[in-house]
């Protein structure tokens, strides 16, 4: 990755990290409930320079949020790497099997398997009542299929505007593995 390329990951890195931040100030009716506006930039990420990028773009949002939010190794921490880890692996194995995805239709299937993850690791490690997550997976579903339709749009419009800029780098052409065509 030439330096230019690293300057823009740093970037979008904490574009990530500040989107993180400000979306803990949103009030929300559950306490523990997210919208994912980071994964706005991880996906813009994966499509850009390709999973390695984006799943760095992940860890690195993941760690450091939790070290500003001071949930570093707790239970919060614990399920935003799986949830984190679960939908960019499945949006970069989708992306990179099949074109035929839009950022809208990765975005759902990336909030799908968070939430999925989360929930299976909620249930494994902290709650440990199946009637407690099969009584609360409908709602976590269907805000997880919202809040994915809003960040893929946002990702889309964002590719959009990129590609049809003038920055550097970014010629509409699609990464592969973190390589350009």
């Amino acid at each position: 990755m030439q330096s230019q390329d690293r300057l823009r990951v740093a970037l979008l890195a904490a574009y990530a990290i500040g989107l993180h931040g400000l979306e803990r100030l949103i009030p929300t009716p559950i306490p523990w409930l997210r919208f994912g506006f980071a994964n706005i930039i991880t996906l813009t990420v994966l499509v850009l320079y390709g999973f390695r990028v984006s799943m760095t773009i992940t860890l690195i949002r993941v760690l450091m949020g939790s070290l500003f939010s001071g949930t570093f190794l707790g239970p919060g921490f614990v399920l935003s790497l799986g949830g984190g880890i679960a939908s960019t692996s499945i949006m970069a194995a989708v992306h990179s099997a099949s074109r035929a995805f839009s950022p809208v239709g990765l975005s759902l299937l990336g909030a799908l398997f968070h939430n999925i993850a989360q929930l299976g690791l909620a249930y494994l490690l902290f709650v440990r009542r199946i009637e407690a997550i099969l009584l609360i997976t409908p709602l976590i579903l269907l805000i997880g299929i919202i809040t994915g339709g809003i960040n893929g749009t946002a990702c889309s419009l964002l590719l959009k505007r990129l590609r049809g800029s003038a920055v550097p780098g970014i010629d509409g052409g699609e990464a592969e593995g973190g390589r350009r065509r």
